[in-house]
């Protein structure tokens, strides 16, 4: 793509998202989060003077802005973008925005707070919508409507660089050699579907190293979920068979494998192979089990399309999508984009497809549930990018109408059960600084929690919470670092996780009151007078004395419904047992803890890779290997029972109990 820059002055350049913490984050499988529509939508006009200033800006970069397709960019005093349009005539665009009247209220406050523009060039429309979306996602200007989820979609992918190929879960670059197929909307729904994938076709889903390193065929062989080419249990040729089958069926020709193996069924039944007949009898029932897992859909005349509809209600905006694949609906999932009230749902659809469409592969049809200006564009670009034919059609009749229909009616139903979420979010909130004193409800709460064994594999982990309930993009983990702590100190591990914490806030980003601060309201910590004690020190040592900390202990005998609440300066207290807003706080306590389990979970297992096993009292090299010859992967010892682990020869039933319960403990 060849661009010129035109360089009116010095650039601007600012920085792309950061990571506001300095942490790893962890995402979950979760929908994406509700973002309400920007607190600037509901300001009044600005005042004239200010617009006057913008406009007279924007005229004297529009002499020198290019007269040719290309991406603008509208920058305010502080470099921050504010907007990110393309037009097939750039100077002719940026003019429009000097007209004295026509222009919303949204609209002149963009204006009035531009003080320099930036211009790329592209040789085509066609270039500047692919560019475009790039730069939205990259700077994610706040006039803009941002989409909120940049999460990649799971796919299967059946390898083909080895000669026994492996079925797994895929995420991210594609990268390994073999089929590709999706997307699926979640990740749970990729591991059911490979299960019983499993059970069908008897694909091995081990890795290559675990493949070379078998001696005698594993758990997967013993439960008919795989037929062990590893141990030569199936000839090669035999295995490759399934797989051709297992491509046949993922690529569309389901009913083409259904009735082959049917046929072969009726064929060994016929000879008196029964046990032959029973297996593929489960392999039919297996490939059935795949076949009905589409949310209620049976769109048997579409092979491949995504279906977008959006509805817009209280100035929230839903897109719900599904993903038609091989005449078999693979999920869907509904987003939240951030968008102006202004703007119709046509618009906010156009907008979202671009930067949707950015980083995957569309399908050969894109159904709609409204009409869009470009959708010649959005064609043309996604022929671009994918290298085939792409249909962007509106239908008004038919199945692919009734499939954008149902999409618009799950759209509706998603975005009235969040707006009904967000109003008791928000009763919740105003009870919780009824509770604690606060003049407003906390916007942001960041909640803190610790996990480890003995000291070991130490995670410290931050959640966070608002008005629109859990933001799991916003989650992060720290790994204990600190070499001079005690093993077991909790209160060492809090000023470690809190310090960093801050430390890093205060530096990247000052406390200026803005509205999409990341600072937060409210610290809850998981724990009592020790922990808060810990707290208070951490922020009185950087200069943070305006904070309101919570900690929260648990009741006798860990019972839920009897926290104790500490506050800095106020005697303990509890909350009556059934108050909606003790409630509320034990979401989020346990939310925490949930994290912080399921991070040291991670971490530990990161490190038995490593150390093989050895860190478990008991476990020497003998008995590890042992062990992995038993079962073959770390995965599959971790599953395992107690008295599988009895039956492993030279592993008596002390060790097997301290091997269960080192990856059994909570």
């Amino acid at each position: 793509m060849d661009r010129e820059k035109t360089n009116i002055e010095p650039e601007i350049e600012p920085d792309p998202p950061i990571d506001q913490a300095g942490n790893e984050a962890l995402p979950g499988e979760e929908q994406p989060v509700l973002e309400l529509t920007p607190p600037e939508d509901s300001e009044e006009a600005p005042a004239p003077e200010k617009v006057a200033t913008g406009r007279e800006a924007i005229q004297r970069f529009a002499r020198l802005s290019p007269s040719t397709a290309g991406v603008y960019r509208m920058v305010d005093a502080k470099g921050d973008v504010l907007y990110v349009g393309k037009a097939k005539n750039v100077a002719k665009r940026v003019l429009s925005y000097t007209r004295p009247t026509g222009l919303d209220t949204r609209i002149m406050r963009m204006i009035a707070l531009t003080v320099t523009m930036e211009f790329v060039s592209t040789e085509t429309e066609t270039e500047a919508l692919l560019l475009e979306a790039n730069m939205i996602k990259r700077f994610r200007p706040r006039f803009n409507v941002l989409m909120r989820d940049d999460k990649s979609f799971p796919y299967i992918l059946i390898t083909s660089d080895h000669p026994a190929p492996q079925i797994a879960k895929h995420r991210g670059a594609r990268s390994h050699k073999g089929d590709y197929f999706g997307p699926f909307a979640a990740a749970g729904a990729v591991n059911r579907t490979i299960t019983a994938l499993e059970r069908a076709f008897l694909l091995r889903s081990c890795s290559n190293n675990v493949y070379e390193s078998r001696t005698r065929p594993c758990l997967l062989f013993q439960i008919k979920r795989c037929s062990a080419p590893c141990t030569g249990e199936i000839a090669l040729p035999e295995y490759n068979t399934l797989v051709e089958e297992a491509r046949d069926f993922l690529s569309g020709r389901s009913r083409t494998v259904q009735d082959r193996l049917a046929h072969d069924m009726e064929t060994a039944s016929n000879n008196l192979d029964y046990e032959r007949a029973a297996a593929l009898r489960d392999r039919i029932g297996a490939l059935s089990a795949i076949s009905s897992q589409a949310n209620g859909l049976h769109p048997r005349n579409i092979e491949q399309a995504d279906v977008f509809a959006v509805h817009q209600e209280g100035g929230v905006n839903c897109i719900e999508v599904f993903f038609i694949r091989n005449f078999q609906n693979w999920g869907d999932r509904a987003y939240y984009p951030r968008a102006p009230r202004s703007l119709s749902p046509g618009e906010v659809l156009e907008s979202f497809l671009a930067q949707f469409y950015e980083d995957k592969t569309s399908p050969r049809l894109v159904l709609l549930s409204h009409e869009i200006v470009e959708k010649e564009l959005l064609e043309e670009a996604l022929c671009t990018r994918s290298g085939y034919k792409v249909e962007v059609a509106i239908p008004s009749r038919g199945d692919k109408h009734a499939l954008v229909q149902h999409a618009a009616m799950n759209a509706k139903g998603a975005l009235q059960r969040r707006l009904a979420e967000s109003a008791s979010q928000a009763r919740h909130l105003k009870g919780l600084a009824d509770v604690l004193g606060l003049t407003l409800p906390p916007r942001r709460i960041e909640v803190y929690d610790n996990s480890h064994i003995s000291g070991t594999n130490a995670v410290g982990v931050m959640i966070v919470a608002g008005p629109e309930g859990f933001q799991k993009n916003q989650y992060r983990k720290f790994n204990i670092r600190s070499e001079d702590l005690s093993p077991g100190d909790d209160y060492g591990m809090m000023r470690e996780v809190l310090r960093r914490r801050f430390k890093r806030l205060m530096t990247e980003s000052p406390r200026d009151g803005a509205a999409e601060s990341p600072w937060p309201d409210l610290v809850i910590i998981d724990g009592g007078p020790g922990q808060l004690s810990s707290a208070r020190e951490v922020l009185a040592d950087l200069g943070i004395n305006d904070l309101c900390l919570l900690a929260v202990a648990k009741g006798a005998d860990r019972d839920a419904g009897r926290e104790t609440f500490h506050l800095p300066e106020r005697p303990p207290f509890r909350l009556p047992p059934r108050d909606p807003v003790l409630y509320f706080v034990e979401r989020l306590r346990d939310e925490a803890h949930r994290f912080a389990i399921g991070s040291h979970r991670i971490r530990r297992s990161k490190d038995l890779v490593s150390s093989g096993l050895q860190e478990i009292q008991g476990i020497g090299p003998t008995r590890k290997r042992a062990l992995l010859r038993h079962f073959g992967t770390l995965q599959a010892i971790e599953r395992a029972s107690l008295a599988d682990l009895e039956a492993v020869p030279g592993i008596n039933a002390a060790t097997a109990r301290a091997v269960y319960g080192y990856f059994h403990t909570t």
